[in-house]
């Protein structure tokens, strides 16, 4: 196809959880992908080759103000909390939802997820966490061999894989430091996943005084860190309430500072609702737009 046949696609790049330029999480979202089909959506992720690249397409539920499709470089995924925060900030922004409008629900693989906009000069947009599921248990010495690390650097709680739509094991480490040594490739990958033979996300953090101080590596996903992971926030939170590295007490809020080791420092902010989130749980942030570009196809 010749350049002057080609269909033109307009999309709009993203610093997601952070007040700051070129700081955070980039995403890439198409705010008209109709007439994009599935493979396309891949090889487009792939191609800008960010943690995602969100296809915003008619919802088909009635209680939906639209449809998102979240792709990484590699696959799918149902639910995702950067992209989620990312596309909801680019929709208020080009008016796709009333820019007056403090509440409205995204439908995603996962199901509807509810968005609520604390309005300000720079406006902080939650997600409601998906429902949580919780998996299976991980030996401490395997995770802290496959992390480079030594044992005594891990705190004396199990690892534990644990879900909002896209699994995770959550390792909590003693201290910043250990975190920022941490590292999992594909082969640490591989030992991990001959106890879980499907996809996941390794979340290692330490508990600070104000949350977490985390990393996330997702090999699995053609993501080798993810700068910041907002559909791991939840469980994360979750998981730090049940051990007692943070309160479970209903209005708790916390931070979790991830991707500062990568020079991509993110902020997530938890918002707990209900006795050790009974009733919910949030996860939100900041955004800040970075380029307006077209894509010819």
């Amino acid at each position: 196809m010749s350049i002057s046949n080609a269909q033109l696609y307009r999309y709009r790049v993203v610093d997601v959880f952070t007040d700051r330029p070129l700081e955070g999480n980039a995403l890439a979202v198409f705010p008209d992908a109709s007439g994009i089909d599935d493979a396309t959506m891949q090889k487009i992720a792939k191609e800008l080759n960010l943690s995602e690249t969100t296809f915003v397409v008619p919802a088909t539920r009635s209680d939906c103000a639209v449809g998102v499709r979240i792709f990484t470089p590699a696959r799918e995924l149902p639910f995702a909390g950067h992209p989620t925060i990312g596309t909801s900030f680019v929709l208020i922004d080009e008016d796709r939802v009333s820019s007056n409008a403090e509440r409205f629900v995204l439908e995603e693989k996962v199901g509807p997820v509810p968005i609520r906009v604390d309005k300000s000069e720079r406006p902080l947009i939650w997600l409601r966490t998906p429902p949580i599921s919780e998996g299976a248990t991980f030996d401490r010495e395997i995770c802290a061999h496959v992390l480079g690390l030594d044992t005594s650097d891990l705190l004396q709680i199990t690892p534990q894989l644990m879900s909002a739509g896209n699994p995770t094991l959550f390792i909590a480490l003693k201290d910043k430091d250990a975190v920022d040594r941490a590292w999992l490739d594909s082969h640490g990958a591989a030992v991990l996943k001959e106890r879980y033979r499907r996809p996941m996300c390794v979340f290692v953090f330490s508990p600070t005084a104000h949350g977490a101080y985390s990393r996330m590596f997702a090999p699995d996903y053609g993501i080798t860190e993810d700068p910041a992971t907002g559909s791991s926030t939840g469980p994360l939170a979750v998981f730090m309430m049940r051990h007692g590295l943070v309160s479970g007490a209903a209005g708790t809020r916390f931070v979790s500072e991830q991707g500062s080791k990568m020079g991509h420092r993110s902020i997530l902010h938890v918002h707990v609702f209900g006795e050790r989130g009974a009733s919910g749980i949030d996860v939100g942030g900041h955004v800040t737009p970075i380029a307006h570009a077209t894509m010819s196809l």
